[in-house]
Parts: C-alpha cells; structure tokens; sequence
C-alpha cells in the first residue's frame, strides 16, 4: 500500500487464528499511568493455545510485566470482542462473561459469582463498574463491540435495526437500561449516536450475515469502519465524521470476513504508548449562562510531571482560537472562556505538555478536531440520539412512579418551535423545562422533584402542531 515503514515494527511470532482482539494483551498502568503493564486472561478458545501465549510474547518483546488471570480463584475466562473500557473505571460486557465462569463451563476454571469476575476486573483492569446486557439472541459470539463502541468517555455508538427486526429489540432494551441507570464516569447523561445495522443481500440476521459498523478501531487520529455496499457505507462513513470532527475515517471492505462473525476491530488490538499523558476532561455541554465565563477543567498527568497546559477557544475557528493557559493545583488545571451571548457556537480544545517534553491534545485531532457548545435557553435538555426520527412522541417517563428524579424523552421529526411544561393536578404550570427552536432528533430531561410535593404531575409537549400530554407519579 505503499505505507512508509518508519514507525512499523513486526512482531513474529505462530497463531492459530486472526481473532486478536479477543485474545490479545490488555494495556493497563499503574501507580497513576507511571508502569505500562499487560493483562492476559484465559481465551475462551481451548482449541487454539498458540493465540492464547500471543500476550505473554508481546509482553517479553516490549519488556514489560504481564499478569495472567490462569490461577484459581483469579482464573477468569474473557473475551476481548466482549469488553469496551472507558479509562476511568467503567467497562460494559454482555452476561456472557458470567455464563463463561459459571458451573459446567467448559474451560476448567472455577465457579465465580458477578461480585468475584467484579473483583478480579477490579484488582487486574483497574474496573469499579462493570455493566453488564443482556446477550443478544442472533448475534451467535454474545461480543459487544459487534453492536456497541465507546467513542469517548461519554459518547456510546450504537447500532440500530429497523423497528422490531433481528437483534434490535433486545439492542433497545440494553441501551435504556444503560441509560436509564447509569451515568458516565463525570456524572453526566451518555450522549448516544446511533448508526444502522446494514442488510445482506436485503436480508438481516439470521438469514443475513451480521453486518455491523461498530466494529471500528482508533489508530491514533483516524478511525479505521468496515463497509460492505455503498449504499450503506456513505450513511455510516458521514455519521463517524459528524460524531468524531477532525479525524480521519477510512473505510475496508469486510464483505470476505464477517460471515466469520467479526470486521476491523475483532482483528486489530492497540499496545498501549509508553509514558502517555493523561487528560481527563469533561466536556462543556450547551448552557444558557450568557453572563459568567465558562470553566473549562481537566485531570493531566505524566510520569515525569505536566510543563504546561493550556486551552484554546474560538467562536469562528477560520479565525483561529484564543489560547488561554490553565491553572494547575493537585494536578487540576483550569481555564475560563469568556461569557457569550445567546446563540453563540463555542469551540475549543485543551493542550498539555510533559516535563519531558511531550505534547498531547484533547480531542487528539485538534485544532482540525475540537470540542463545540452552543449558548442557548435549550438547557438540560440533552440530545441522545442522532439522526432524525420518522415522527414526533412523547415517552412515559422512566422510572414512574419515581423519587425525585426521573427521565422524560422526546422525538422532534422536524426542526420546530417546541415547549415541554410540567403541571400539577390542578393544571398549573409548575416547570417549563423549554420553550426554544430546536433541531430534529430524540431528547432527554432529567427532572429532580426534592423541591416538589408528592403526587400526580403531567407533562405537556408541544412541537409545531404536535401536541401530547402524559402523566407521572411522584412519591415520597
């Protein structure tokens, strides 16, 4: 392909399959990102002990410790098709890790309750919550990465059948109950982008093969998307675009590989760099402060200690952007971006430098890739899903009945005028949550009542000439 060799190394070594990303070593650190080390669990394939020894020789080739999950009561059979981590403790898996450890497993491991596999992921990934679906029923391999990817800390991608077909339905009850009971690891709703699940030949499985576009993989700032007709490829190629501004998505036909059951990502596992800088930084969301500045924050680390950080903001990036430097105390920096009036779009990215001279930014793509806020009187109001819906709804709100808090979402076909009130039995308006332009997609408010007396509430939507009204129970 004509790629230069300079910063390709090959490592030779006998495999019996090309499945590496379920058996392949797992990058960790330790003492606060200052020992690079692997992780080997016992693969899930008897059949193939020559893929099973690959991370004990990647570990000897770079030198580093390696720690194997092989003896009891830490011998944990895992998969690594079945396993997406956020760096900040969390991880998502299908209950397939739990029947693979239960009684009768055919690996010769011993019985673990869910609370003993949590404690080993703790002790061995560095994992203090890990969530857990329901397995899907034609998926065959039960690997989340076939359906699901973390794109960032907070921002899950989802595949999407159409209404009631294959896997779909159970794919909808996973993502609500991960939206409905978690949040991300900075204690905010996880943003959801939604891709489709492309036909085979018109067919969807089980008489299609299992064409997913989930099964992408990050190398550094371009994202590599398996495609399989063009027809589909183009919708699936513009949604990396829109969700990952800045970098570059390059698509490989998969079409030979996933009657396999696996693309891009099932055949690729990252090595973890050495000595990263670290920068954990929750990003701005859309707000309707338009008087105080707006305080950008983020957790950096090195090993050999952070010389400088700094932020970058614009409001017209063909201008370019204001640079800012960031306050540091207990490795905390900080930074303000100056207040903006209504309607006014904010983009901005952070850059951190180590002592020893390595330069690092968030988003990695930046400048080109950046961070965007919009200043607007639509808060709390978060968008969780792309793409547009075919009609205007109304959910019932989750949970119902509820103590305080609860979820009210809501679809927008079209981009419209759109007020969302809540009253009381008596029909007074107590709440109006918004009453603001917005664009097309699906919408979520979380509404804390610990102000509110128990009882009977309802809430209104009204969108263009859509109108509907349901009720809710507060209980105390």
């Amino acid at each position: 392909g004509g790629v230069p060799l300079t910063n390709l190394k090959f490592l030779i070594t006998s495999f019996n399959s090309i499945w590496c990303r379920d058996y392949g070593p797992w990058t960790v650190y330790s003492q606060n990102i200052d020992t690079l080390r692997i992780i080997d669990w016992k693969y899930n394939r008897t059949a193939r002990p020559l893929d099973d020894a690959s991370p004990v020789f990647i570990a000897n080739t770079m030198g580093v410790p390696i720690h194997q999950t092989l003896i009891a009561p830490n011998d944990l059979v895992n998969t690594g098709g079945n396993f997406m981590a956020d760096g900040h403790g969390t991880a998502f898996a299908s209950k397939l890790i739990l029947t693979e450890n239960a009684a009768g497993n055919p690996y010769g491991v011993s019985v673990k309750t869910e609370s003993q596999i949590n404690g080993i992921m703790s002790s061995y990934m560095g994992i203090s919550r890990y969530i857990k679906m329901d397995i899907l029923p034609y998926d065959q391999i039960h690997h989340i990465d076939m359906h699901m990817k973390l794109l960032d800390e907070e921002t899950l991608l989802v595949g999407q059948y159409p209404t009631g077909v294959a896997d779909g339905p159970q794919i909808e009850l996973n993502l609500q109950y991960v939206l409905n009971n978690f949040q991300t690891c900075f204690g905010k709703p996880y943003k959801v982008v939604r891709i489709p699940m492309p036909p085979h030949n018109g067919n969807y499985p089980p008489t299609g093969n299992y064409r997913t576009y989930t099964n992408s993989v990050f190398v550094n700032k371009t994202v590599i998307v398996p495609t399989y007709e063009l027809q589909y490829d183009t919708t699936a190629l513009r949604i990396y675009r829109e969700a990952l501004p800045g970098y570059k998505i390059v698509g490989i036909d998969c079409n030979a590989i996933i009657p396999s059951l696996g693309a891009i990502h099932c055949i690729t596992k990252e090595i973890g760099v050495n000595q990263p800088v670290f920068i954990s930084h929750s990003a701005l969301r859309n707000t309707n402060n338009t008087s105080q500045p707006y305080e950008v924050k983020a957790y950096i680390k090195h090993k050999s200690g952070i010389s400088q950080a700094r932020m970058f903001w614009s409001i017209d990036t063909a201008g370019g952007f204001t640079q800012v430097n960031m306050t540091n105390i207990g490795d905390t920096f900080r930074a303000n971006i100056p207040a903006q009036p209504l309607n006014t779009k904010v983009y901005y990215y952070i850059s951190a430098t180590s002592v020893s001279g390595k330069t690092v930014t968030k988003p990695l793509p930046a400048p080109r890739g950046n961070i965007q806020f919009t200043v607007t009187n639509v808060t709390g109001v978060e968008p969780v899903a792309a793409g547009i819906p075919n009609k205007f709804s109304l959910h019932q709100n989750y949970p119902n009945p509820f103590n305080p808090v609860t979820k009210i979402k809501f679809d927008i076909a079209k981009n419209t005028n759109v007020k969302l009130r809540i009253f009381d039995v008596t029909g007074r308006e107590v709440l109006k949550i918004t009453d603001a332009y917005m664009t097309a997609g699906s919408y979520s408010y979380q509404w804390n009542a610990s102000q509110f007396a128990s009882g009977i509430y309802f809430y209104r939507l009204d969108a263009g000439e859509y109108s509907e009204i349901k009720k809710m129970v507060l209980v105390k």
